[in-house]
């Protein structure tokens, strides 16, 4: 039997799934995907198609186009941290929700995106993952390295000058809602930033000389894209790049 492809009206973002220890009305672990970040691909456009993270033992490209011939674009969500070993250091005692498996497969995931030219949006976490896949490191505890965390932090950033945020925002600063103890420290290669928090963290970045679409943010902008025009706008984005 020869399956088809089929035209299909909205574009197809694949969403890892994150592992999860329980979910409520299931016996077993689970796997899961934050409700407001589906409804804000869906509100934007898009059609979100969580998936299942294989065990991989190494990061590899080589299976994932055959796997996924229908994705339009994908986007790298928010999660636990990722393991250190990544990027050569020796984990601080502050980690959390580390899943060596999970990383693995995302990591993957953002080298095909990039590879390919496929429209990758990462948020939080994902926007991370895509700093160490590029070779990037990440401080592992912000509190303890700089001083400050932005756990359930809402606060204002400053766009960069040749910001891509700035094809959807029309101020210079814009109100973001962040959740993170971890943040890009060496920045992966090619990366560049793109916007900065009030004590200098780098809060979204872009990739030079890139012939794709690609935006990583720390924040989560799934928070406010149902009531905010500019979160809502990112998505919009990111949504009509992959069509």
């Amino acid at each position: 039997m020869t399956i088809k492809s089929i035209d299909h009206v909205r574009p197809l973002v694949i969403i890892p799934a994150r592992f999860s220890a329980s979910a409520s009305a299931l016996r077993y672990d689970a796997e899961v995907a934050a409700a407001k970040l589906l409804e804000a691909v869906w509100d934007a456009g898009g059609e979100p198609l969580v998936v299942h993270p294989t065990a991989l033992a190494e990061p590899t490209i080589e299976t994932l186009p055959e796997r996924f011939w229908m994705a339009d674009a994908v986007l790298l969500p928010g999660g636990g941290d990722v393991s250190p070993r990544w990027y050569g250091q020796k984990p601080h005692p502050t980690l959390y929700n580390v899943d060596e498996t999970q990383d693995a497969f995302d990591l993957a995931l953002a080298r095909w995106a990039i590879q390919d030219h496929i429209p990758l949006l990462a948020i939080c976490r994902g926007n991370q993952v895509v700093n160490v896949a590029l070779g990037g490191t990440l401080v592992q505890d912000m509190t303890e390295e700089i001083g400050r965390s932005h756990r359930q932090f809402v606060h204002d950033i400053e766009l960069d000058a040749e910001s891509p945020l700035r094809e959807v925002v029309t101020d210079d600063r814009i109100t973001i809602s962040c959740s993170h103890h971890q943040c890009i420290d060496v920045l992966g290669d090619r990366l560049v930033p793109a916007a900065h928090a009030a004590d200098d963290i780098i809060e979204a970045v872009t990739l030079d000389g890139h012939e794709g679409w690609y935006l990583g943010l720390q924040w989560h902008l799934e928070d406010f894209a149902d009531t905010d025009p500019i979160q809502h706008g990112i998505f919009r984005a990111f949504v009509k790049a992959s069509i």
